[in-house]
Parts: structure tokens; sequence; C-alpha cells
């Protein structure tokens, strides 16, 4: 491959929403996209079926709780095409409503994949943006749900628009301290893991954002979250639809920038 090949890559692509967002991007996308899986066998399976659709994705693994494999993917891409212009940060995990799995372990589990890993692959790979590059953080609307079942006090901090990133990871981590002692609700948070770890994404997105405008301003790098939709209620190529229409934003666009944007609509915060 050469360095100015172009390139997309989605994580957690093996089924649902990840699936449908990268067979929409090889349809769509002018360049390679690469289809990444914690499981090997898994993801070489999800290539399969989309090249038996005449797609032709390429695969590499990546487990996003591991940063070794982050930086072994980061590699990769600086090799093989000099850089990465679209990154769709999708993989996450979620319990069941029915699980019975202790509230503060939920909490610890889901917070380290659905933000802090997420935030690892955003530190290792945003560096090797391309300019004009496309991010999308995918999000929830459970997240905005979260926001306002916090504390005023929480609400604000959030809200805050001079929030650093290392403020945002405290707040996160409290969180998790916060669920081990059981003084949570006491705190100002909200009964949901899920919504807090996504509430954390939104929010990272927007300092990101800030951050690739006041040092790679000329790039014109946009960097968003979105909500694909409630799954269940959608078919997964639906839900695709906001994020794939983040990834594939033009040139020469200027916005959206930091923002959560659901049904291709940017929403209130």
């Amino acid at each position: 491959m050469s360095s100015c090949s172009r390139v997309a890559l989605v994580t957690g692509a093996n089924k649902g929403i990840g699936f449908a967002i990268t067979r929409d991007l090889c349809r769509k996308f002018s360049g390679d996209v690469v289809l990444t899986a914690r499981d090997k066998a898994r993801g070489k399976a999800a290539v399969q079926q989309l090249q038996a659709e005449g797609l032709s994705p390429r695969f590499h693994q990546l487990d996003i709780d591991d940063l070794q494999s982050i930086r072994a993917l980061r590699d990769f891409l600086r090799k093989e095409y000099g850089g990465l212009n679209v990154l769709v940060n999708n993989a996450s995990i979620a319990f069941r409503m029915d699980d019975s799995t202790p509230f503060d372990i939920q909490a610890e589990t889901t917070l380290k994949t659905n933000f802090f890993a997420t935030r690892n692959v955003c530190t290792e790979l945003l560096p090797i943006m391309k300019p004009h590059g496309r991010v999308v953080n995918v999000s929830s609307l459970q997240g905005s749900k979260a926001l306002e079942n916090c504390s005023e006090d929480l609400q604000e901090k959030f809200r805050c628009d001079t929030l650093t990133e290392g403020d945002l990871v405290d707040l996160m981590r409290k969180f998790v301290e916060d669920t081990r002692n059981e003084v949570h609700e006491r705190e100002g948070w909200p009964d949901s893991a899920y919504g807090v770890s996504k509430l954390g994404v939104t929010v990272l997105s927007r300092i990101l954002a800030r951050q690739l405008d006041e040092k790679r301003k000329g790039d014109r790098i946009l960097l968003n979250a979105c909500c694909p939709g409630w799954e269940g209620s959608r078919t997964p190529e639906e839900g695709a639809e906001t994020p794939v229409y983040l990834a594939l934003l033009p040139p020469d666009a200027t916005e959206p920038q930091g923002q959560l944007v659901c049904d291709k609509v940017v929403q209130t915060w």
C-alpha cells in the first residue's frame, strides 16, 4: 500500500451496527476499509461475509481494552497508509437489564471499555489522522439521559466549556469509585453505568474536537459523537446511517464539530 492510499477503520465491526457501518463504508468510501474485531475468527468470518457480497474489506485484530493491540494497529496504519482518514469508534459493551452482576462491577467493566478504552484509541490514533480526517465516536442518547439524571452540580461540570480531558477522566473514575463505596446516588450519579459511560464518550468528543481546533485547525479534522438510535427498534442498517454520514462529511465541511448527532441532526446539549 502507498502512503497516499485512503483508509477507513471501524472498531467492534464483526456484528451489529459496526458490521453495517463497515458494509456501508465499503460501498461508499473511496479507499480501503479495515474491519477490526477482538476475536480473529469472528472478524475474518465477517470479512468473508462481506466478500460474498462483492465487497473487499481488510481485517486487522483489535482489542480496545489492550493498549498494545491499539498500538500494533496504529503502527500498521502508519506503515501501510501513512496515517488514517476515517475512524469510527464503535466497540462497546452493555450488560443486560436483568444481569445480576453487582452494580459496582458493571460500572467498572462498562467504563473500562466504553470510556477509557475508547479514549485510548483516540489518544493513539488521532495523531495519525490525515488532513480532512473524520472521527466518529458512537455514543448514545442514553448518555444524554444520564446527564439529565445527574445532580445539578455534576450537570454543570459536564456542560462546562472549559472542562479538560483530565477533569473528565477524574469524573469517570469518581463514578466508579462512588459505586464501589455504594455512595453514587448520594453523590448525584444516575443508576446507569452504560449511560454514564456514553455521557463520558459524548463529553470526550467535545473536548477532543476543541483540542483539534486548537492544535490542527488547518487540517479540518472533524470529530463528533453520534447516537445510532435504539438498537432493537431499528435495524443495524438504519443505525449505521448517521455514523456513516459523519464519516463521509465532505472535505470542505467545517461542521458539525464536537457535537452529538442523532438522525443526522445536532442535538442540544
